[in-house]
């Protein structure tokens, strides 16, 4: 399965800013960066379409959805920027029947005004070599907002290519909203058996 925390090593890049470059490190998640996701993920519950969520979670939730994640053996990263967390991202199971066992699905949210950066790119990049290192072999990104085209494309220039749109299956803020389905292989995907296909 998935590599311990314990065991993963914190990826490190510089982003340019001005004149000169900010460090930027991706690590796993610890519980106590749970206040500064909550924070991130709260503000796109209540002012954004990328997520169907309505009421945001509090930090002991986040807490919790952390501690499933890893209980599942699969990654979730921070985007520490100039020592502060401006974005994460995790891979979750993508349904929870035994056949979708090698499929898991992506998340990636930034703090407000830190689009457009590049630490999606780099935060997914990342997220991309962590699942590759398991027995995963597809990865679904379920996208959905009127504003998900930043999203899309930064998908698509990581090898995710378009497999659907679900017209008008989401309903927040007095509008209908669509979802659209990008699917990406994981390293050999379904080009030879798992080692454990039973």
């Amino acid at each position: 399965m998935f590599p311990s925390e314990s065991k993963q090593a914190p990826f490190s890049s510089a982003l340019p800013k001005g004149n000169h470059a900010s460090a930027l490190l991706i690590r796993s998640a610890t519980p106590d960066d749970m206040l500064a996701v909550q924070g991130i993920y709260a503000y796109h519950v209540l002012h954004s379409t990328a997520t169907f969520e309505q009421t945001p979670p509090d930090v002991q939730e986040m807490r919790a959805r952390l501690a499933q994640v890893r209980e599942q053996g699969l990654p979730w990263l921070v985007a520490e920027l100039d020592e502060h967390i401006v974005g994460y991202a995790y891979a979750g199971t993508y349904r929870p029947r035994p056949a979708y066992r090698y499929t898991i699905e992506d998340s990636i949210y930034l703090a407000q005004g830190q689009i457009g950066k590049g630490l999606g790119k780099a935060l997914l990049e990342h997220l991309l070599i962590e699942c590759e290192k398991g027995p995963w072999r597809q990865m679904i990104a379920v996208i959905s907002g009127h504003d998900s085209r930043g999203s899309i494309a930064l998908h698509r220039s990581l090898g995710f290519a378009h497999v659907g749109t679900q017209a008008a299956v989401g309903y927040k803020f007095q509008q209908w909203i669509d979802v659209v389905v990008m699917q990406r292989a994981l390293g050999e995907g379904s080009q030879s058996q798992p080692a454990d296909p039973a």
